[in-house]
């Protein structure tokens, strides 16, 4: 009888400890998911001649598997501003992961943490600029409640000028 019970903890752990990732992937799945929708919001741009007002609109929309996707679009006054990426929740390395392209020819990939229902990325990337310079970027997207938000930083090394926004959704 000790055998059999025995060998029934065995299996019963063994099925637990297969379960346990598989829920926790679904429960950061979830919380990545409850985002999926349009979102708008307004900012001003500071660090150019004068700060300049901008709004941005962001669709947030099922991918494929545990991924979603994001395309967003920012006016300015004198350009618009285009991004596209991915977020999702890798459960081998338990941890969110999100990519990102822009038309401006920027791309990057950050490590999320979660906090809470709180998950930021933060992204610190130099790469080269179109005018043959660098440019140092450092932002930060932050996932929390019924909101996103996106602060941004941008230093052009040739000419030292630096822009700045956060922009709350």
């Amino acid at each position: 009888m000790r055998s059999i019970v025995a060998a029934l903890v065995v299996v019963l752990a063994v099925c637990l400890s297969s379960i346990g990732p598989g829920r926790a992937g679904e429960a950061e799945v979830n919380l990545l998911r409850s985002y999926i929708g349009n979102w708008a919001g307004q900012s001003v741009l500071i660090g150019g001649d004068q700060p300049e007002a901008f709004s941005c609109r962001l669709a947030v929309t099922q991918g494929r598997l545990v991924k979603i996707n994001y395309a967003g679009r920012c006016t300015l006054v004198n350009m618009n501003l285009s991004v596209t990426g991915t977020i999702s929740f890798n459960d081998e390395a338990n941890r969110y992961e999100a990519t990102m392209r822009s038309n401006v020819g920027f791309s990057a990939a950050a490590v999320g943490m979660q906090k809470g229902k709180t998950i930021v990325f933060v992204l610190k990337e130099r790469q080269a600029d179109r005018g043959g310079g660098t440019m140092e970027v450092d932002s930060v997207l932050e996932l929390t409640g019924s909101r996103i938000a996106v602060d941004f930083n941008v230093e052009f090394n040739r000419s030292g000028q630096v822009l700045t926004a956060k922009v709350p959704f």
